[in-house]
């Protein structure tokens, strides 16, 4: 500890004369991230990264997005060295080259985030530092460059070798327990006994991953509830006075609830890490669970089906759109009559919403979809008012999907996924297709 301090003191006073070579004007970011690039000294290093993250910290919105749009322009790779790099292995295509250009084709900006994690606590603060890129990006498009560095760089930071997973329950700190509560993303947490109903019954889990150097700090976690057979409802599970199932009788584990903590690590894969292990967890200890599915929302098919009740090119009937005003109301899933004939009208429209609609760049239109199929799991079953909350049915009209995560086709499906693009669905969804859509 003394050693440390020691270096540190010593850097911040390295840091002093070198301000005092840089004045007249006081050191601003742009001025701080050239000099950290140029000093190679490690103690210097350290103190040069410190003030940089606290002169940013200071700064309004504008300030660290301005800096930021900086790093683009200024930071990227060094052109000169880049072309000498390319022509040296266009002459000679060996090993050694192709080493070399891959060094020079590297923005400066990587190793200046790398140097700028060198202070104590730097890797929160940068996580933080992407979060506010990521919440400029519409209105300052050139940002994408540095995003795709800061992406790159905690792809390998937060690996899954870093990450520790730790089951969350009633004896937890309350610290962890807080962010539980502020991040859950899925279903609204209302109370600390709504909290407590959901980790500490014995049909219960919660997981989480964390970070070495983000301690106390969540990145990611499940919720899981242990039954017998397949869930087809979220309410049920949610029950405030519900019966409590001895887990030893489960056969079934149900992961309905997965919220990211941290927003500057959106597009780092922690989820399908997070759900693999659960599972080797779950079955390590609980040697009776041959199932494991999730009970999901869909956040996306109302704003999907808006815009086709909209276009004129959509396969909806004049029958079709006129059962569909009746979604207008509000209360239409408390009306057995508007319930009824929506059903099979509703029913073919989402099974053409996961089977056949696409976003603008060909994906699979629904984001949790998404993120299920690519991690290899099969689109199980599809059930009606499984979610009737006005969040339930604002996004999905009160659909609710069971992603089977069958360990044996894992790879197989996230394969036919991933390099063809199709959906994995169990003959039960494929049969909801009308026939005439049905390909």
């Amino acid at each position: 500890m003394g050693d440390m301090t020691t270096n540190l003191t010593s850097g911040r006073e390295i840091l002093r004369r070198l301000m005092r070579a840089l004045r007249p004007a006081e050191p601003d970011l742009l001025t701080l991230a050239e000099a950290l690039l140029s000093d190679r000294g490690e103690s210097s290093g350290v103190a040069l990264a410190e003030q940089l993250l606290a002169l940013y910290a200071q700064m309004s919105t504008e300030k660290r997005l301005s800096f930021l749009s900086s790093l683009a322009g200024r930071f990227g790779a060094d052109r000169a060295r880049l072309e000498r790099a390319i022509d040296r292995f266009r002459a000679e295509p060996s090993p050694v080259h192709g080493i070399e250009l891959h060094a020079a084709a590297e923005p400066r900006r990587q190793e200046l985030i790398r140097r700028l994690n060198l202070a104590p606590g730097a890797t929160e603060r940068l996580v933080h530092m992407r979060e506010d890129l990521l919440g400029g990006l519409v209105t300052h498009p050139e940002l994408a460059t540095v995003d795709a560095d800061f992406l790159h760089l905690f792809s390998s930071w937060f690996n899954r070798g870093f990450l520790v997973l730790r089951r969350i329950d009633w004896h937890t700190p309350a610290r962890v327990l807080e962010q539980i509560i502020r991040y859950e993303a899925v279903h609204e947490i209302t109370s600390w006994d709504d909290l407590r109903r959901r980790i500490d019954p014995e049909d219960r889990r919660c997981f989480a991953f964390f970070h070495p150097t983000l301690e106390g700090e969540p990145l990611i976690f499940v919720e899981v509830a242990l039954s017998e057979g397949i869930p087809a409802a979220i309410g049920p599970l949610l029950a405030e006075r519900r019966q409590v199932a001895p887990a030893r009788r489960a056969d079934t584990a149900v992961f309905y609830s997965i919220s990211n903590c941290q927003a500057g690590l959106r597009g780092v894969a922690l989820g399908n890490f997070l759900i693999k292990q659960v599972v080797e967890e779950l079955r390590r200890e609980l040697p009776s669970l041959k199932t494991f599915v999730t009970l999901s929302p869909v956040p996306g098919f109302m704003r999907w089906l808006r815009r086709e009740r909209e276009s004129k090119q959509s396969p909806l009937t004049t029958a079709d759109r006129t059962e569909l005003v009746a979604l207008d109301r509000d209360d239409w899933h408390q009306q057995p009559a508007a319930a009824k004939s929506l059903k099979p009208v509703l029913s073919a429209a989402i099974a053409r919403y996961f089977l056949e609609a696409r976003d603008s760049g060909g994906r699979p239109f629904d984001p949790v979809a998404r993120f299920h199929l690519n991690n290899g799991a099969r689109l199980e079953r599809i059930n009606w008012l499984g979610d009737v909350s006005p969040k339930g049915l604002e996004q999905g009209a009160g659909f609710m999907v069971n992603y089977l995560y069958d360990l044996d086709r894992i790879e197989h499906n996230h394969e036919a996924f991933a390099n063809e693009g199709k959906v994995i669905a169990s003959r039960a969804v494929q049969r909801m297709l009308r026939p005439a859509a049905a390909k």
